[in-house]
C-alpha cells in the first residue's frame, strides 16, 4: 500500500534515510534529526512531502520524499524526487515501482510537466530500474551545489 506519510511515520522515514546514506557510502552525512524531518513534512505549509510504502503486515518498508519545482520553459510545476528508498528485505516486491507510479500519477493529476530525480552514476541497480520504468537520463546538464562554508561565503557576499 502506498499512502501519504503521517507524523507516526517520521522515525521510520528517518531510519531509512540513514540506511540510504549508508548504502550511498555517506554514513556520516545525515545531520537531520527526526524532529527536523517532522518539522519539514508537517509544517503549516510544508515545502516537502513524503509517500510511504507499507508491507502487508503494516510495516513501513519504503518512502519517497519529494517537493514541487517549477519550469519557466513549460510554465508549469513539476515534482522533484529527493529520495526513494525501499528496505533491502522488501526490494523486488514492487514497492519502489508503486512509489514512482504514485508520484507520476500525482504529477499528472495536478497538470505538472515534469517528474525528475538524480541517481548516483555508480548505482547501476537503480539506473536499470529507472530505465525499465521508461525514465531517461538528461544529457548535457551538470548538477551544482553550494553547501557548508561555500554557501556561507556566497551568502556573506549578498551585501557586496
Amino acid at each position: 500500500m502506498i499512502r501519504a506519510a503521517a507524523p507516526a511515520d517520521v522515525q521510520a522515514i528517518h531510519d531509512m534515510i540513514q540506511e540510504l546514506a549508508e548504502y550511498e557510502q555517506e554514513p556520516d552525512a545525515v545531520v537531520a534529526t527526526a524532529a527536523d524531518l517532522a518539522a519539514s513534512l508537517f509544517a503549516d505549509t510544508p515545502l516537502c512531502h513524503a509517500l510511504v510504502a507499507e508491507a502487508e503486515d503494516g510495516q513501513t518498508v519504503g518512502f519517497a520524499l519529494w517537493f514541487v519545482t517549477y519550469s519557466t520553459w513549460q510554465g508549469r510545476h513539476g515534482v522533484y524526487l529527493e529520495d526513494l528508498y525501499v528496505r533491502p528485505s522488501h526490494r523486488g516486491s514492487g514497492h519502489g515501482k508503486r512509489l514512482l507510479v504514485a508520484l507520476a500519477a500525482l504529477a499528472h493529476e495536478r497538470g505538472y510537466g515534469r517528474f525528475e530525480w538524480s541517481v548516483l552514476d555508480w548505482n547501476e541497480p537503480s539506473i536499470e530500474f529507472y530505465r525499465r520504468m521508461g525514465a531517461q537520463p538528461v544529457s548535457g546538464w551538470t548538477r551544482y551545489r553550494l553547501s557548508g562554508p561555500a554557501l556561507e561565503a556566497a551568502a556573506g557576499t549578498a551585501h557586496d
